[in-house]
């Protein structure tokens, strides 16, 4: 799948994962086009991948943790024209909260780096598009459920 200049929008899942202490997984992407910002672990799904499959593929593969899915929080559209205003790259971005079940946090794959960062230290990055508004999301429904941040309620 030709991920710049597409034919036609592309589907991509990520998480909204905290830990026992309210902090938020975060990870540095390593390409283009977010290369080098600070977002939530995801990416691209397969054809013929179930999204939740994909959300857990992608998870594990960038920082090494197994979730399991939780309900979406947000669903948006990512689209960078380059110089000429050409789309250059077009996402459908499907947000959902996860709940971490096990693993060690350990960047790899698609991510410079991973964290699990408080807000107040998020806020403080260069973050893609829009993150801050799911992770808060994500907060409260946790909060609205009674649920501890991390754990399925």
């Amino acid at each position: 799948m030709k991920r710049e200049y597409p034919q036609a929008p592309i589907p991509a899942v990520s998480g909204v994962v905290f830990d026992d202490e309210g902090r938020v997984l975060l990870i540095r992407r390593a390409r283009l086009p977010a290369k080098d910002k600070w977002s939530l672990p995801g990416g691209v799904v397969h054809l013929g991948e179930e999204l939740s499959e994909a959300l857990k593929r992608e998870i594990k593969e960038e920082c090494g943790l197994v979730v399991e899915p939780g309900p979406l929080l947000a669903v948006t559209s990512r689209i960078i024209h380059d110089a000429e205003e050409r789309i250059q790259y077009h996402y459908v971005l499907l947000d959902y909260l996860c709940y971490w079940v096990s693993g060690r946090l350990e960047a790899s794959s698609d991510a410079r780096d991973a964290r699990w960062l408080h807000m107040d230290e998020a806020e403080q990055m260069d973050l893609t598009e829009g993150l801050l508004d799911v992770v808060r999301r994500g907060e409260a429904l946790c909060d609205s459920n009674g649920s501890k941040p991390g754990r399925r309620p």
